[in-house]
């Protein structure tokens, strides 16, 4: 299983966290990992893989108090930058 946390975030984002190894809950238990090393405000981006992922973890990240501000489909793959609320 690879490490989730990238050396190279995109330019907006503080971090990036690649959650595609997971399986749910572990999942969003990665997600609150890494956006609890956030300041509110800043940028967290995860790469989900489509099915059970990307249908069930943005439910949590906003119930969460969190707010999406993009998600970009490449292929099988879901790249959403998360601000943290």
């Amino acid at each position: 299983m690879a490490e989730a946390t990238h050396d190279r975030p995109p330019a907006a984002a503080a971090r990036c966290a690649d959650l595609t190894g997971h399986v749910c809950p572990m999942t969003f238990v990665r997600f609150k990992l890494e956006i609890d090393k956030l300041a509110p405000g800043e940028l967290l981006e995860i790469i989900l893989k489509a099915g059970e992922q990307i249908q069930n973890v943005p439910r949590s990240i906003k119930a969460e108090g969190h707010k999406i501000e993009g998600v970009k489909e490449e292929g099988s793959k879901f790249r959403l930058l998360v601000r943290k609320g």
